[in-house]
């Protein structure tokens, strides 16, 4: 089990940007799979990009929606997962949640499916006005 803590969200206006952190607290540190996931009201949950940790060369994907405006990154010195979030549109508003497998992702790293993943911060607003 981890603890994860997301941070820096906020309001911002079309073609604007953002960086998301999630600081992860582990009992110790091994490869993990992270993810941030989000939800705009009256919307299903939805993968946004995973990226395996602690690897020299981590492997990272991400949804078609964000797709080059959009960067996952981790810092393994500080356990902390980063999302940039660049050219923001109104349609990335929505809760954004961290999220952590501890495992190797494998088919994590493309399937976007929230079972993967057992451990999930408290989310951290993201509005994007026109």
């Amino acid at each position: 089990q981890v603890q994860l803590v997301e941070s820096g969200g906020g309001s911002v206006q079309a073609g604007g940007s953002l960086r998301l952190s999630c600081a992860a607290s582990r009992d110790h540190y091994a490869v993990h799979c992270m993810a941030w996931f989000r939800q705009a009201p009256g919307k299903e949950r939805e993968g946004v990009a995973v990226i395996e940790t602690g690897t020299n060369d981590s492997d990272s994907f991400y949804a078609d929606s964000v797709a080059g405006r959009f960067t996952i990154s981790h810092d393994n010195a500080k356990n902390t997962l980063y999302l940039e979030m660049n050219n923001l549109k109104p349609a990335d508003t929505g809760m954004y949640y961290c999220a952590d497998r501890d495992a190797y992702c494998g088919a994590s790293l493309w399937r976007f499916n929230g079972a993967d993943f057992g451990s999930w911060g408290q989310g951290t607003q993201v509005t994007v006005s026109s």
